[in-house]
């Protein structure tokens, strides 16, 4: 071979490399980490459990599992124990016919850090997962030392009605048998809306990570579950409403939203519901921020988890 024939191959293969690695997202744990079926409140949660030091618990959210994740749990295991489940109905945990307020999934984690002997963390969320998250907290107040809220409301919260009529967010009252039977044998379809129209780039969600989380939400009952979140929603506000009457959080919280989607909006709605809150913004960011920007997501919860608040 010519020497440039060589140099011209080796330059289209380290480009390909690069594209590749920029657009790829792994869902690789550290071999160290282990999974577990862990029996909890009436139901049974796949979680994944590594490191070692003070815990921290990380929910994800719709059209996605824990194993989202999994950038962030490589970086906190180097000095906290990573908790990453899959919430009720989704990825590989089970899916009872009820259960799905938020009220009850935030005792499903009460019960999950129970069977594990954790009597406090820290807690990093991510849309549904901050819904379950705040339910958690707002009803175990001296179990969460910190709180990273991304980038979605909380039902019955600050601005809860005007978020309801935005015309983006027609799938909080998409549900029910007839919208299950229009998505089944679909789901890819479904899918790709929330992957396409919330990212500020829908190149930045792989390829890979599409067909990732289309064989898990496409699971017999899994489309079910994932609707019967949003069904949930009208409870899940009068939970808030009555949780908040019994006063704002008050540990630390930081609210990061992504600078195409909530950004600083998502910090000003927080503070309804806490209050200690600082805010953040990643740039050139939708509502995927793990995928979209991980690093910058990464170091900005890093910073946070590991601040001294005194």
């Amino acid at each position: 071979m010519k020497p440039a024939s060589f140099l011209s191959m080796c330059l289209v293969v380290t480009l390909w490399l690069s594209s590749t690695a920029a657009t790829a997202q792994d869902f690789v744990f550290p071999t160290s980490f282990r999974t577990q079926e862990v029996a909890t409140n009436g139901t049974t949660l796949h979680v994944r459990i590594g490191g070692s030091g003070p815990a921290v618990l990380l929910l994800h959210g719709y059209a996605e599992t824990g194993d989202m994740w999994a950038p962030l749990a490589r970086d906190l295991m180097r000095d906290h124990t990573v908790i990453v489940p899959d919430l009720r109905g989704m990825g590989l945990s089970a899916r009872p016919p009820l259960g799905y307020d938020k009220k009850t999934q935030g005792q499903d984690m009460a019960g999950l850090l129970d069977a594990l002997d954790v009597t406090e963390t820290d807690l990093v969320t991510h849309d549904i997962g901050n819904m379950v998250g705040f339910a958690f907290a707002a009803q175990h107040r001296d179990r969460v030392r910190r709180f990273v809220l991304m980038d979605a409301p909380l039902p019955g919260v600050g601005p809860w009605e005007d978020i309801l009529k935005n015309p983006l967010l027609w799938h909080f009252r998409f549900g029910g048998p007839d919208m299950e039977r229009l998505v089944a044998g679909r789901e890819r379809i479904y899918l790709d809306r929330f992957w396409n129209e919330f990212s500020a780039d829908p190149a930045r969600f792989a390829e890979t990570s599409r067909e990732h989380y289309a064989r898990l939400y496409a699971a017999p009952g899994a489309m079910h579950a994932g609707f019967a979140q949003f069904a949930a929603f009208d409870q899940d506000a009068l939970d808030n409403q009555a949780f908040l009457a019994e006063g704002k959080l008050t540990m630390p919280v930081l609210a990061i939203g992504g600078a195409q989607s909530f950004g600083s909006t998502m910090a000003s709605v927080t503070r309804f519901a806490a209050t200690d809150v600082s805010e953040g913004v990643i740039p050139d960011a939708g509502h995927w921020l793990m995928e979209e920007q991980p690093e910058t997501t990464v170091r900005m919860i890093r910073d946070f988890i590991g601040r001294d608040h005194g």
